[in-house]
């Protein structure tokens, strides 16, 4: 039987802290909020418009597509030197620099002459993606206070949404000034979010670089030794495959395809999956604080497994949305528990990089892998198989999550 870890980030908070959830969000969190958010918002300028623009140099959808994919493929490779970076560097210098990297790469997508001047730009903006993205998460790991991790989690999976909800809408109009006007807008947010973080947040050094025999970084051969770490590389894997991969790529299809539905169709479907992640997301952080992670873990991977599965059962559009809304909903009760956990995992008093980027890594390979797999099933035997498969990926991770540790019991005295 497996040693498992009890490290301080999982401890049950003194008697006397208060009730879990309800402290006060340090103001160092408020300000990765707003970074978010401005992260957020300037994506959301770039993806309806990358392929479109992509066209413009004369390729067709499959290399329009390889624009898309290039992005996650170099944050999937470059998620080791990022982890690598942080325990060395600390989290802020990694997290400005790659804002900065990819506020120049998108830069110099507005003034590419060619499709493999875009695709070299765009790809370096992946590796600067992993690098702000890993960080992000070293720094909410640190700086949330352990009885209020799913709230953090939970108000910045938000901020993240509400900028993508904003960004689409922003960048449409945008593009009616041009198709690289949207580029300039994503960097120059990304500057402000650069600035905001360098200058708003506090000036204090990851735990791990702290002088006085503070302690060291966790390794990575630790974390995996426990079952709730094993669990959530699990649980991130499915649900990259499932609620990254095959949501952008598949389900926006088999709205067109298979049920008939106009151009539009796609986007409603996104649009309910967003509205019924939003609805989970207004006490899906407080629930994990006050009723312990494990239970939202499985809870968001069943109801999201189950929902995806009947997708591709479904033979009238409103089905279809109905079953997009509900995935949506378990998919947000699934995020803020699953990084509460990790972050419950490493703990406040040492640095993660290394094991924050695996947990990453996790979620990027399905992201790549779920929409190929998909694709190859809905082509052979159909859609059913495609959404079938991907709804038992996220029931193995809720199986995981019944075999692992819970990571944070609150006080209920």
């Amino acid at each position: 039987m497996s040693k498992t870890i009890r490290p301080a980030g999982g401890a049950r908070p003194r008697a006397g802290a208060g009730k879990p959830g309800n402290a006060r969000l340090p103001r160092d969190i408020k300000v990765m909020l707003v970074a978010a958010f401005l992260i957020a918002i300037g994506f959301g300028l770039v993806a309806p418009v990358l392929p479109q623009f992509a066209t413009t140099f004369d390729v067709g959808a499959t290399a329009a597509a390889v624009i898309v994919s290039i992005f996650a493929l170099m944050r999937l490779l470059f998620a080791p030197a990022g982890g690598a970076l942080i325990v060395r560097l600390g989290e802020r210098p990694v997290y400005v620099a790659g804002l900065l990297i990819v506020a120049a790469s998108t830069a110099a997508c507005a003034f590419a002459q060619d499709y493999w001047q875009l695709l070299v730009f765009r790809g370096l903006g992946g590796a600067g993606s992993v690098m702000f993205t890993v960080a992000s998460m070293a720094m909410v790991v640190r700086l949330a206070p352990p009885k209020s991790r799913g709230r953090v989690s939970g108000a910045y999976a938000s901020a993240f949404l509400i900028g993508n909800v904003c960004g689409p809408i922003v960048g449409g109009l945008l593009a009616g000034f041009g198709l690289r006007v949207p580029f300039l807008a994503y960097a120059a947010a990304l500057v402000l979010a650069a600035l905001v973080v360098q200058t708003q947040l506090s000036h204090v050094p990851a735990a791990s670089r702290l002088p006085g025999g503070a302690a060291p970084a966790m390794e990575l051969r630790e974390a995996l030794r426990d079952s709730a770490y094993r669990a959530a590389l699990l649980s991130s894997f499915a649900n990259g495959w499932a609620t990254i991969g095959v949501r952008m790529a598949t389900v926006p299809l088999f709205a067109v395809v298979a049920l008939g539905g106009g151009p539009e169709s796609a986007g409603w479907a996104l649009a309910v999956f967003a509205a019924g992640n939003a609805v989970a997301l207004t006490f899906s952080g407080r629930l994990a604080d006050n009723l312990g992670r494990k239970p939202l873990m499985i809870a968001g991977l069943v109801v999201t497994g189950t929902a995806t599965a009947a997708i591709g059962s479904t033979h009238h559009f409103l089905w279809f949305l109905l079953a997009s809304a509900v995935a949506g909903i378990g998919s947000g009760l699934l995020g803020p528990a699953q990084q509460a956990a990790v972050a419950d995992v490493i703990g406040n008093e040492r640095s993660g990089g290394r094991v924050l980027a695996v947990f990453q890594m996790t979620a990027d390979s399905g992201a790549i892998a779920g929409p190929v797999f998909a694709g190859l099933l809905a082509d052979r035997l159909g859609y059913g198989w495609a959404f079938g498969v991907t709804g038992a990926v996220l029931l193995a991770g809720a199986a995981g999550w019944l075999l692992a540790r819970e990571t944070f019991r609150p006080r209920t005295d």
